[in-house]
């Protein structure tokens, strides 16, 4: 177990500074990336199926294959903010799994029908617009049984790697635990310091190190300098046991710890600003104002 929390050799020290960066950026990063994927694999299948065509002498025009991918591909991504809200909402894990399980068989079916809505709505605009004509799909009920098929091991596919990209990210950024002189704190207790468990190794993190905290879902960012330390709680729950050790929230999704408090900034909106010992602006909501100012002595 090392002591402190600093994470031994430079090399880390800069990979951790990427990989905050990376998390402050997240969402737009995972969105990006998931669209390339689906293009570039939208981009290979279209390529597939021209080039089947061309050999089979079929005379389809070459566009409309990239225009029925694209449109399946563009379809999949605005479905993906879809899927992640049933994975938060119905989580499979092996004591859920029976009961979740089922509402994630009905949302693969939803999965698919909104699929096949939305691919084909665009595909009639683009049909209208390129080429003056309609864009049909058949016999819907059909059609419907054949996506499914398909869109089922797509819907299984996102979810699954949901879970593989959230188990790599986890053991990358560490996650950190409550304890106290040495053992794991009931949840009553005010910690002193914070175990943070990182790629099979173990680092301490003193609490009054802590700068400020950040709800992000089903976790709490702790910040200490530059990094960031995920803790598995809400900010509300967290924030009735730190509250003996200095911490105040200021907005829904922020509280800090007052000792790291350099300046507040009233703003005309009725709300303020705050700016810490090293430099990082929060917000401080008027339902929180009046209170904050309390405990730092300043009504």
């Amino acid at each position: 177990m090392g002591g402190g929390d600093e994470i031994p050799g430079n090399d880390g020290q800069n990979g951790m500074n990427g990989l905050t960066h990376y998390l402050k950026h997240e969402r737009l990063y995972v969105l990006a990336l998931l669209f390339i994927f689906l293009m570039v694999q939208t981009s290979i299948n279209a390529t597939s199926l021209l080039m089947e065509a061309v050999n089979e002498g079929d005379l389809t025009p070459g566009w409309i294959w990239f225009v029925l991918e694209y449109t399946s591909g563009i379809s999949m991504f605005m479905l993906f903010p879809m899927v992640l809200l049933l994975v938060n909402r119905f989580p499979i894990d092996w004591s859920r799994f029976k009961r979740n399980i089922g509402w994630h068989v009905l949302g693969s079916m939803l999965f698919t029908l909104l699929h096949m809505m939305l691919m084909t709505l665009m595909r009639k605009l683009v049909f209208h617009l390129v080429a003056g004509s309609a864009y049909s799909m058949g016999d819907f009920g059909w059609q419907l049984l054949y996506e499914y098929r398909k869109d089922a091991w797509t819907y299984v596919a996102m979810v699954a790697g949901i879970y593989i990209y959230r188990f790599i990210l986890g053991r990358l950024r560490g996650e950190a635990s409550l304890v106290a002189e040495g053992e794991h704190s009931p949840p009553e207790t005010v910690p002193d310091r914070l175990l943070v468990k990182k790629l099979g190794k173990e680092f301490i993190v003193r609490v009054d190190e802590i700068e400020w905290l950040e709800s992000a879902g089903n976790y709490v960012n702790l910040h200490v300098g530059k990094r960031i330390y995920p803790l598995r709680s809400t900010l509300s729950q967290l924030i009735r046991l730190l509250e003996p050790k200095g911490f105040r929230r200021t907005h829904r999704s922020f509280a800090v710890n007052l000792d790291f408090v350099s300046s507040i900034t009233p703003l005309e909106s009725g709300d303020a600003q705050i700016v810490l010992v090293g430099g990082q602006q929060l917000s401080l909501s008027r339902r929180y104002r009046d209170e904050f100012r309390n405990q730092l002595g300043l009504n």
